[in-house]
């Protein structure tokens, strides 16, 4: 058994939380914040038979897409640290990040 806890933009979650239950699997979502946008994620937990790995996977790569987002980077006026001007720039935000971890134990009450 494995415990694959993915990491989502809160954009994809709704789609991929009703995806997961139509393809049958239970999952545990929790609120967190991403560290580099400090934006809203959610994370998935969710257990599985080793055989099932690669379709949970499917799951997550067909309801978590990659997309370009403006962010406001700060940067110094004229050299110096004093004065900052904000400007937007364009980073890429969203699919998952998504870790495989193995269950020594597992039990459902």
């Amino acid at each position: 058994m494995k415990l694959i806890i993915a990491v989502v933009q809160d954009k994809d979650s709704n789609r991929l939380s009703n995806a997961l239950i139509k393809s049958n699997f239970r999952a545990t979502k929790l609120a967190s914040t991403g560290g580099f946008l400090r934006s809203g994620n959610t994370t998935f937990m969710i257990g599985v038979e080793d055989e099932k790995i690669d379709e949970v996977i499917g799951v997550i790569k067909a309801n978590c897409k990659v997309r370009d987002q403006l962010v406001s980077s700060v940067s110094p006026v004229g050299g110096t640290t004093d004065s900052y001007i904000p400007f937007p720039i364009e980073v890429q935000v969203g699919g998952a990040a998504v870790f495989v971890l193995p269950v020594d134990k597992f039990e459902h009450f």
